[in-house]
Order: C-alpha cells, then sequence, then structure tokens
C-alpha cells in the first residue's frame, strides 16, 4: 500500500471536518496558552487556523479552563471570524469536568481521552464510562489516545508479568508497544459497549521514538479500521524536532497509515506556534497528498550561480506566493497546485524550469542577468534589467488568472 492507496477507515466527522473514510489527511494542532484566558486562547486558536490547522486541541484541565470553552468559541466567531473545529484535552479530572459544565461539552466538536490518566481499577472503568457517556448525550466524537508516558500501569503490569512466564520473553520495549495497542483496542471496544457509535471514535498511540512509533500504527492499522491520529509526541526543538516529525510521518503516510496528523514541536520561549502547522502541510503536499499552496522549485546553488540574484528571486517569489494565497484560496483555490521553478545556472535550470507550469532559469556567475522564462515546457520570453523581477512576477499573476478558473462567489476554498 502506498500513500496514493490509502488505508480504509470508516468516516468520522469532527465538526464538519470528515476524518477517515477515505478523505484528505486532516492536519491539526494544539494550544499552549492558558485556556483559562480566554482572550489569549482565542487568539491562539485563530492564528493556528489561519495557518492552515484544519481542527484545533485545547487543554480543558480545570474548572477555570472548563468555564471559558463557550467564550473562547464566541470570540473565535465574532471577534476573529474564524470557524475551526475544537478538541478538549481531558487528562485526570474529564469526568468531573464535563459532568460540571455541559455547555463546554456542547461547545467541543471533540473530546481526547487518555484512557491511562482516568484512574485506577474500579474508578478507571467508572470516569471513562461517565467521559464516554457525555460524548453520546452531547453527540460528540472521542479521540482514545493512549501515550507511552501515561500508559495504564496495571495493564503494562499484567502484560510484562506475562511476558516474564513466556518461553522466550520479548524485550521491554516490545512489550510497551503491545500495551499501547491493546490500551486503545480494549478502550475502543469498551466505549461502543457504552454506546458511543464505531464511526464516532478515532485512536491514536504516541510514542517519542521514531521505530516505536512506526511499529505501533503498523499493528494498530492492522487491527482496527478506526481513523488513527498521528504525532511523535514530544519531538523536540528546532530541525531535530522537525526531521524526526516528518521522518515518521513520512513513513507511516507512505504506507497509507494516518488519517489526522500533528507535529509535536517544541517551540523556542515565545516562539512562532504556527511552524508545527506549516511542517504537516509542507509534508502533505511534498508527498502528493494535499496542494495548500503553490510551489517553488528552487536549486541550492554552487560555484556556478550567482547567488544572491537567484535567492533574493526566489525569497521574492515565495513571499509573493504566500500572500496572494490567501487571495487565491477564496478566489482560484487552484492556484494551491501552481508549480514555479526558480532557477540560479544554466545546468538544470532550463529542464527544471520547462518541467514547471511557469519557470525562470537566471544565469551562471559572471554572466549578465538575461534569464529565459518558460510557460508550460516552452520558452516564452527572456527577462533581463533591473525589473526582471517584478516582470517574472507579473508573468505568474496572468498564468494565474489564465489557468486557474475563479470561484462562483461565495464558494470558498475546498479542502
Amino acid at each position: 500500500m502506498t500513500a496514493a492507496e490509502r488505508r480504509p477507515t470508516v468516516p468520522c466527522l469532527v465538526g464538519g471536518v470528515p476524518v477517515g473514510g477515505g478523505a484528505p489527511v486532516v492536519v491539526q494542532s494544539m494550544t499552549n496558552t492558558d485556556t483559562a484566558d480566554a482572550v489569549a486562547t482565542a487568539a491562539q486558536v485563530a492564528e493556528l487556523a489561519r495557518a492552515g490547522s484544519e481542527i484545533v486541541r485545547i487543554t480543558v484541565n480545570n474548572r477555570a479552563a472548563a468555564a471559558r470553552v463557550p467564550e473562547i468559541r464566541a470570540r473565535l466567531r465574532d471577534q476573529h471570524g474564524v470557524e475551526v473545529p475544537l478538541v478538549g484535552d481531558f487528562h485526570f479530572n474529564g469526568h468531573v469536568l464535563l459532568r460540571e459544565f455541559p455547555e463546554t461539552a456542547d461547545t467541543l466538536d471533540k473530546l481526547r481521552i487518555n484512557p491511562g490518566n482516568v484512574g485506577r481499577g474500579a474508578r478507571h472503568d467508572r470516569n471513562f464510562a461517565t467521559m464516554v457517556q457525555a460524548a453520546i448525550d452531547h453527540g460528540k466524537p472521542v479521540r482514545i489516545g493512549v501515550n507511552a508516558g501515561s500508559l495504564d500501569p496495571e495493564l503494562m503490569d499484567r502484560l510484562m508479568d506475562e511476558n516474564a512466564r513466556a518461553p522466550e520473553p520479548a524485550s521491554a520495549d516490545a512489550v510497551l508497544r503491545r500495551a499501547m495497542v491493546e490500551s486503545a483496542i480494549s478502550s475502543a471496544q469498551a466505549a461502543e459497549e457504552i454506546g458511543l457509535a464505531h464511526d464516532r471514535i478515532v485512536l491514536s498511540c504516541k510514542v517519542s521514538r521514531l521505530q516505536d512509533m512506526v511499529a505501533v500504527y503498523r499493528d494498530l492499522s492492522a487491527r482496527t479500521d478506526l481513523p488513527l491520529h498521528l504525532g511523535l509526541t514530544e519531538a523536540g526543538m528546532g530541525s531535530k524536532g522537525i526531521v524526526a516529525t516528518t521522518a515518521a510521518l513520512a513513513i507511516l503516510l507512505q504506507d497509507g497509515i494516518g488519517d489526522t496528523i500533528r507535529a509535536s514541536l517544541t517551540p523556542d520561549p515565545g516562539g512562532d506556534r504556527t511552524l508545527e502547522v506549516r511542517v504537516c502541510l509542507d509534508l502533505l503536499q511534498s508527498m502528493g497528498l494535499r496542494a495548500f499552496r503553490p510551489q517553488v522549485t528552487a536549486c541550492p546553488g554552487c560555484g556556478r550561480t550567482t547567488s544572491i540574484v537567484f535567492q533574493e528571486l526566489a525569497q521574492r517569489i515565495e513571499r509573493h506566493l504566500d500572500e496572494r494565497m490567501a487571495v487565491w484560496k477564496q478566489e482560484r483555490p487552484g492556484a494551491a497546485s501552481l508549480h514555479v521553478a526558480v532557477m540560479g545556472c544554466i545546468v538544470n535550470g532550463p529542464g527544471e524550469s520547462r518541467a514547471a507550469d511557469i519557470g525562470i532559469s537566471l544565469p551562471g556567475t559572471g554572466e549578465e542577468p538575461r534569464a529565459p522564462v518558460y510557460v508550460d515546457g516552452d520558452k516564452v520570453t527572456t527577462l533581463e534589467g533591473p525589473t526582471l523581477a517584478e516582470d517574472f512576477i507579473a508573468m505568474v499573476e496572468r498564468y494565474v488568472e489564465e489557468r486557474f478558473e475563479r470561484a462562483p462567489a461565495g464558494a470558498g476554498a475546498a479542502r
């Protein structure tokens, strides 16, 4: 199975966004604000949604946070003009909060339950049932989200004991992976026995090590037809976190596994939270699974290139396309599939430019900046002089107008 041949799953509707059932892979993110601060949380949700997050999760960890969820929804709608599904993230006390704040349960579009954090023994079953019943009563789907760092210790102890008595015991890591899958599957079965419909459940099994994540999700996908949310939890900061996340997600998506994804990146202090969204968008687009914005092919540069010229042009084109896509998303949504090439020298430049929808090939070091432009594989002109960049941008604008149809009034962008 490949990324183009998606694993068959049942469809689950999350606040109007289809998950599974052959729907496009959905991008998710999570706020890091104090949910009790409704102003800050609504602003960050809006920021994430505008960056491309199609579902946003918020922490609901205490009464103050639970009480503000309806206000957050109202601020999103009235002040930010944003409609995006909200997921409530519950740990330890969700059974109490959902019972005490029914308006919050009604406002949220999905409930996230971690079966390892709902109590022990009889309390576990009772608290889990209370949360599932709240989802049923308010007509909400549930993500049963298992985490390696908060796995049910009683389940883990039982499997470890069974493994110790086995003729050929498996490794501790293998038992951990088995416990995660068992927790997810058994929790989903328990939810259905309580009365939650099969098509109202999404599963996840998050770990922080790439190979463990791949093994767990491959096992999980073989045992259920429920939609799966993918994420390498606690992926880390900077390039390390981005590389680890994209590698893990790409392996599974290429296997056709995964219906929603998140990049769990640690931002710099006060850093840009939307980076995790952009990573997911770029990953899905790079794999050919979704198209969110025009793609720019640009060479890395070498000793042949007048690097400043083509690098500055590539930056200008990237910036211009990102800014214009905010408009094209509504007016000409097909422009998301536009492919532009900005190449730096004569070695691969003409070929890459011909392969793009529209491309420009700058000369190499020591040459005057006279650059041929190719449209749909044919050379149409040569640009030169101080207005070269502006002239090429104007050609890109004309290409979009002529190539991509204008959306009907009020239609907006399709997913």
